[in-house]
């Protein structure tokens, strides 16, 4: 099966290396040109030579992963049997991305995106096609999860065809009707927007925050660092979302949020946010 990577950032460079190191998948890897692509490819090369060098990894099997990944821009996913956006997080930008696609790619091609938030059934209007929300967790090599998200116009054959691939990549679905968040994001941001909250206050230290949820509700991060690891800028715009979806205060997001964002204080991949990561 041929798979077509749409964004070559974390999101998209990780996704790309889940499928390439699955027997049966090409991947192509794409962004808006070649040199955004071969970055997210280099990113999949660091990331394995870790391994080779600890010994977890052999070289002739990362090299095989490596050969597997094609990179470019869209014109390149025209025989792609299923595409995955993981373009950036706004509406326009996916809706535009398929459009274009819908274009280029053979009829029986599924699209399926990467939103972490968004509404499925928005994303696909205008497109020509059904589209399918297939969430993956950063980092998504190794992280087991992925959740399936239905659409009003998502046929149902189209979701158990993802699930099958879900799971034929190692991963473990959770099939998700369309609603604000879904499922891990409604439940997780806020969390964090509450933590960031009780910082902005005064009420904890940083590390003491992170802590008390590490030892107190065995969380393996606590919610700042991961915040950070998220980068706030997406924690902001899944609280965005949350509000605009539900209306309720609850979902409001906390003014220090704003704040850290518009510092572009966005956490680990801009070496500071709660914690400082430049070393």
């Amino acid at each position: 099966m041929k798979v077509g990577i749409i964004g070559a950032g974390t999101m998209g460079a990780g996704i790309a290396q889940a499928f390439a190191q699955t027997d049966q998948y090409e991947v192509c890897l794409c962004d808006i040109n070649e040199t955004f692509a071969e970055n997210g490819k280099n990113r999949i090369r660091q990331a394995l030579e870790k391994r080779v060098e600890k010994g977890k990894l052999e070289r002739e099997v990362c090299n095989q992963i490596l050969n597997k990944i094609t990179t470019g821009t869209s014109e390149i996913c025209f025989d792609c049997d299923l595409i995955v956006e993981a373009a950036l997080e706004v509406l326009e930008v996916k809706q535009e991305t398929f459009q274009k696609l819908h274009e280029i790619c053979k009829e029986d091609c599924i699209f399926a995106t990467n939103t972490s938030s968004l509404s499925i059934t928005e994303i696909s209007q205008n497109v020509g096609r059904p589209v399918v929300g297939m969430h993956f967790f950063n980092p998504a090599p190794v992280l087991k999860l992925v959740e399936v998200i239905s659409g009003l116009n998502t046929p149902k054959e189209m979701v158990q065809k993802i699930i099958r691939i879900v799971e034929e990549i190692g991963k473990v679905p959770v099939e998700v009707e369309e609603s604000g968040g879904f499922v891990v994001n409604r439940i997780l941001i806020p969390m964090i927007n509450e933590a960031i909250g009780i910082y902005a206050e005064g009420g904890a230290s940083k590390e003491g925050i992170d802590a008390a949820m590490k030892l107190g509700a065995n969380h393996p991060m606590g919610p700042l660092a991961l915040g950070d690891l998220i980068g706030l800028d997406v924690c902001l715009a899944i609280m965005e979302v949350l509000q605009k979806e539900f209306g309720e205060a609850k979902y409001h997001p906390h003014p220090y949020l704003r704040k850290m964002v518009r510092g572009r204080k966005l956490g680990v991949k801009t070496g500071s946010g709660f914690y400082e990561y430049n070393k």
